[in-house]
């Protein structure tokens, strides 16, 4: 199985996860050009694709959705509610709605020789998920936009061999920073973005021997550096109650406009 990032980041999100048979996007949020593009940079066409996940209705997760279902008839996951918010928005332009099926958080289901597992998240969005896929025995998470993590989070990320996991924004430059006050507690909130520090805390609750790699992904383009994400992400598990540290683990972060490496797990 495969597993690289297209876009991530505040302005775009596109993750590509696949197998030899089989190949899905986590995630529409950047052109239909940027994402054919991305996806033949690593030997994938766009007519292979097999479906699209959606985790919410943000612009920055489906804006390029449209273009993608009108040019290739693939399905669109994402829960009812999901799915009843993106039939309604205008800037997606005329495509074909019987593309869009709803999935249930926390049913398994297969989809061609994966197994797609949605589960909850906190976001200020309708019924928003994050999705672990598994191959075989080997399983990879995207987990972004979320305001807060428990347990329930922390049970659904163990035992990945990979992850693209959210380090948002740096807690003091938001603060300081110019968002207006509402935007800035909406973020800080239990249904906003996790920031560098909690990204970190939760790592700390799933490491384990055989996680291959670390993605850090959905970086504020005001209130984050890709440097400040990673140095502070780092911090967190050394300095942790684990016996890990930061450099017993492959960690990068998710370029806003590139492709990361491809895992291959």
């Amino acid at each position: 199985m495969r597993f690289v990032s297209i876009a991530s980041g505040s302005s775009g999100n596109c993750i590509y996860i696949g197998s030899d048979n089989t190949h899905i996007l986590i995630d529409a949020g950047i052109s239909n050009k940027r994402i054919e593009k991305g996806l033949n940079e690593i030997g994938v066409k766009g007519s292979e694709l097999d479906g699209v996940f959606i985790t919410h209705e943000h612009a920055d997760h489906i804006q390029g959705l449209g273009i993608l279902a009108r040019k290739y008839p693939i399905p669109i996951y994402g829960t009812k509610e999901t799915l009843e918010e993106i039939a309604g928005k205008a800037s997606l332009g005329e495509y074909p709605k019987e593309l869009l099926r709803p999935i249930l958080p926390d049913v398994d289901f297969c989809f061609g020789d994966l197994q797609i597992r949605p589960f909850r998240i906190d976001h200020d969005a309708a019924n928003p998920v994050a999705y672990r896929v598994q191959h075989g025995k080997k399983s990879v998470a995207v987990a972004t936009d979320l305001g807060h993590y428990d347990q329930y989070v922390i049970d659904h990320l163990q035992g990945l061999d990979a992850l693209l996991l959210e380090a948002n924004h740096d807690v003091r430059m938001l603060e300081t920073g110019p968002y207006p006050y509402r935007l800035k507690q909406r973020i800080l909130g239990d249904h906003g973005h996790l920031s560098n520090e909690n990204c970190g805390r939760l790592l700390n609750c799933i490491l384990h021997d055989h996680l291959k790699k670390i993605l850090l992904g959905h970086l504020s383009e005001k209130n984050n550096f890709a440097e400040l994400a990673y140095e502070t992400v780092c911090l967190e598990i050394t300095q942790g109650e684990t016996a890990y540290q930061a450099k017993d683990f492959s960690i990068a972060v998710a370029g806003r406009d590139s492709l990361s490496e491809i895992v291959t797990v």
